[in-house]
Formats: structure tokens, C-alpha cells, sequence
């Protein structure tokens, strides 16, 4: 009688799974383009590319294992470490230029009345501009010659043309001024949409307890937005770290290496020096530093959202 029980329970548990499976077909299905996708485009490159950083490489053709070689030659290379400061100060630059500015547009768009809806599309409008015409757009304006719309502007007021780009201590700042344009129209979204949250009483309060302008910026838009200000800042070193497109378009790195990022290194030692092991040596070592910053990003996202 126990033995029958048993066989039983066991068989409506069985049931039970492949009901639950049944059932559950429907998403699995809707997912699994996503999953093909994720694994064909983000994870199996990343494992195909550090197992062949581990080799030594004939174009991308593998000939031998040679472990941790590919690393160890990074490293000591005399251009790495110049690479690496180039991209922190791409991040450092990209804060002090642009990380303000979003900010201050949202909070302004928030107290407006009329014309809101222009200014978020004026704003918006250089997102959806393909990177290649912003960056040429900007390229142009630095020429160093009296063509270019900057050096046209200075010999207005007698002032001999400047070398905007060829400058290699203002080539980094430069590049993130067309960045922040290019950018920070969804940042302004996002905070945007946090003030409109905030509920209006507040405000009113604050209005009927004589408050001007820059003390309910102080004690109500900054505290609202200061969660979503942290967690924009990580993204900001996550997504300036990759830089390359920028520079590559505009000053393929130069000069003389001042605009440089690590992601554009790779890039021309894979396809200009076809040294294929290193670059994804350098992909690895990327990687790994975008790991640390992700899980920062996580953490602070579950900090934001427990506040």
C-alpha cells in the first residue's frame, strides 16, 4: 500500500513538471531569440576571444598555447600605461565637461511653461544623429586652418587660428565636448522624468513658505535626483571607458598618441598591426575592468531602488 502511494505521488509529480513545462513553453519560446542572441554576440566571444589570448596567433588562425605570455607583454609594454591614463582622463574629462550640464538642462526644462516640448526635442536631437556625422561635424569646426568654424570666429576679432586638435594637452577635452554633445540628450531625459515625479505639493510648499528658485533646487530637485545621479555616473565611467569611435574618427589617436584610448588600441593592433592575440588580450583585460565597475553599477542600482 506504502509502495503504491509512493509510485503515486511520484507520478503526479512528474505530471505536475512536465504541466509546468507545458505551460511555461509559450515564454520560453518568446525568449529564446534573446538567449541566441546573447550567447552568438556577448558570451560566446568573450569565451572564444580569452581562450585565444591564451595562444599565439597566425592572423586568427591559432598555432600555439602560450598561456599568460600575451598578458605579461601588455603589461610591460611602454604604450600601455600611457593608453590606460589617456582612457581614465576620457573619464575624468567627461565629468567635469559633461556630467553637469544634463543636470542643469533638466532642472531648467522642469520649471518651464512654454516651449517644454522643443527644448526636450532640441536636446534629444543630437542622440539621434549617427555618430560619424556628429564627430565629422565637430572635426570640422577644429580644423586648425582659417576654415574651420572656430578659427573663423577668432580671426573676427584678430586672433591667429589655433591648433585645436593638433594641441595634444586640449585634444582629450575637446573630444568630450562632442561627446557631451552627442550624449547627454538622454541623460536629461532620465533626470527630466525623475523631477516630473516629484509630487507637486512639495513645490507649492515651498512656494508658499517664500522659497526662491535655487533653494527648492537645493532642498527638493538635488536630494530627488540623487540617486539617479550615482547611477548615471557609473554608467558614464562604464560607457566612456569603451570610448573609441570618437577618437578614431577624429584624430585616429593622435597626436602622438594623446588621444589614444585603450579600445582603440585594440582596434588598430587587431586590423592595422593584425596582432590578433594581443588585442584580445587587451579585450580581456578590458573586460575584466568593466567587470569591477558593472558590479559597482549593480550594487548601486539596488541601493537606489532600496532608497
Amino acid at each position: 500500500m506504502k509502495l503504491h502511494n509512493n509510485q503515486t505521488a511520484a507520478l503526479s509529480k512528474r505530471n505536475k513538471t512536465i504541466g509546468t513545462i507545458i505551460r511555461d513553453m509559450g515564454a520560453w519560446v518568446l525568449i529564446l531569440p534573446t538567449l541566441l542572441i546573447l550567447y552568438f554576440f556577448v558570451l560566446r566571444p568573450i569565451i572564444v576571444g580569452a581562450w585565444y589570448s591564451l595562444h599565439e596567433m597566425q592572423g586568427f588562425t591559432i598555432k600555439e598555447f602560450v598561456g599568460l605570455e600575451n598578458y605579461t607583454r601588455i603589461l610591460a609594454d611602454t604604450q600601455f600605461p600611457r593608453v590606460l591614463w589617456n582612457t581614465v582622463q576620457y573619464v575624468l574629462w567627461s565629468f567635469i565637461i559633461g556630467f553637469v550640464p544634463p543636470i542643469i538642462l533638466a532642472i531648467m526644462m522642469n520649471e518651464m511653461v512654454h516651449l517644454k516640448g522643443w527644448f526636450k526635442f532640441s536636446t534629444y536631437f543630437p542622440c539621434i544623429v549617427p555618430m560619424v556625422a556628429a564627430t565629422m561635424l565637430w572635426f570640422y569646426m577644429y580644423l586648425p586652418n582659417e576654415s574651420g568654424l572656430l578659427n573663423t570666429l577668432l580671426a573676427h576679432f584678430g586672433i591667429e587660428p589655433f591648433e585645436w586638435l593638433q594641441n595634444d594637452k586640449f585634444t582629450i577635452p575637446l573630444i568630450m565636448i562632442t561627446c557631451t554633445w552627442k550624449g547627454s540628450g538622454g541623460s536629461v531625459i532620465i533626470y527630466l522624468a525623475s523631477l516630473q515625479g516629484v509630487n507637486q505639493e512639495l513645490y507649492e510648499a515651498t512656494v508658499i513658505d517664500g522659497a526662491g528658485f535655487l533653494r527648492r533646487i537645493r532642498t527638493i530637485a538635488i536630494p530627488h535626483l540623487s540617486g539617479i545621479i550615482l547611477l548615471n555616473a557609473v554608467r558614464q565611467i562604464i560607457g566612456i571607458f569603451q570610448i573609441m569611435a570618437e577618437p578614431m574618427t577624429m584624430t585616429d589617436g593622435g597626436p602622438n598618441g594623446a588621444s589614444m584610448s585603450i579600445a582603440l588600441w585594440a582596434y588598430k593592433t587587431a586590423f592595422i598591426d593584425f596582432n590578433a592575440a594581443t588585442s584580445l588580450s587587451i579585450g580581456v583585460i578590458t573586460f575584466f575592468l568593466l567587470v569591477i565597475f558593472t558590479v559597482f553599477y549593480f550594487a548601486v542600482q539596488n541601493k537606489v531602488q532600496t532608497d
